[in-house]
């Protein structure tokens, strides 16, 4: 393309910028494209870089949070688990070496290709099955584990109602006496205020060539909910790409409410992680259900 058609594509990116709506509640799904290969394999990238936290913890906080759900969880080698939205198997996998049984599911190719190979450096492929696919389409075998996880938050970046069905699939997916785990920000610690930022790079998450990124947050106080927009500029194409992500608050009494309609007989609370050395423990509440 001539320097003349490379302006007139920026300036209508510029424009499409410039005129936005508001980004809309659970638009376009409300979640980050985590199946599409390119976007999935720069984040694994991100999961396992080690100098920072924002994708998957580092290695010794997730060594502490091991030993407590080992313990929370009652597991104990030939037990079996369910890890929904397993990532890399950077949970699973560790698991595993304990002798637990693991079935993970995610719907990144690049993290559920990299726990696959996680697991066979491990030695044991044979106690890990890493299926790719959608949490809320894929149909566990019922009363089948005994324990399951729901980590990190991501159970709030599906709308309540996907939510719900979510934690009663996992209820019928555990047996009697069964325990799930489920991680979620404090609502207390939620930032609710208004903001934007942008900032430029020669590639990273948001793209594989020189980029410009916009990103902005809003909060939605009737439902409880933050909706971040993400608006990525190639600066060697002048493409432009727009990913909007929501995470759905719950407070303490909701979800507890959400986890006994699902099916669980208890619910236990612990806020900011029981107490573990975790950098961003103050902002989390973990909650335990026993079917």
């Amino acid at each position: 393309m001539d320097a003349q058609t490379i302006d007139n594509l920026f300036a209508r990116a510029l424009w499409r910028i410039y005129q936005r709506p508001a980004a809309a509640l659970w638009q376009d799904g409300g979640n980050l494209p985590w199946n599409d290969p390119t976007f999935s394999a720069r984040m694994l990238h991100e999961h396992l870089d080690e100098s920072h936290g924002a994708a998957s913890r580092q290695a010794a906080e997730r060594a502490v949070q091991l030993d407590w759900l080992w313990a929370r969880l009652a597991l104990a080698p030939g037990r079996r688990l369910l890890d929904l939205t397993c990532g890399p198997g950077l949970y699973a996998v560790p698991l595993a070496q304990r002798g637990v049984a693991v079935t993970g599911i995610d719907f990144g190719p690049a993290s559920i290709a990299h726990a696959r190979r996680l697991a066979e450096a491990a030695g044991v492929a044979e106690r890990c099955a890493f299926v790719e696919a959608d949490v809320r389409d894929y149909q566990p075998e019922t009363a089948a584990y005994d324990a399951a996880l729901f980590l990190y938050g991501q159970l709030a970046v599906f709308p309540r109602d996907e939510a719900a069905a979510l934690l009663a699939k996992a209820a019928r997916a555990l047996r009697a006496g069964g325990r799930l785990v489920v991680e979620l920000l404090d609502p207390a610690r939620i930032d609710r205020k208004a903001s934007t930022w942008w900032f430029a790079d020669d590639k990273g998450l948001w793209g594989e060539r020189p980029f410009l990124h916009l990103g902005e947050r809003r909060w939605d106080a009737a439902e409880r909910a933050s909706v971040e927009r993400f608006t990525t500029l190639d600066l060697t194409t002048a493409t432009l790409s727009e990913i909007v992500l929501c995470d759905q608050s719950y407070e303490v009494e909701e979800m507890t409410g959400l986890l006994r309609a699902a099916g669980f007989g208890g619910v236990e609370v612990y806020p900011a992680w029981d107490g573990l050395g975790l950098y961003d423990a103050n902002e989390w509440v973990v909650y335990v259900a026993t079917l």
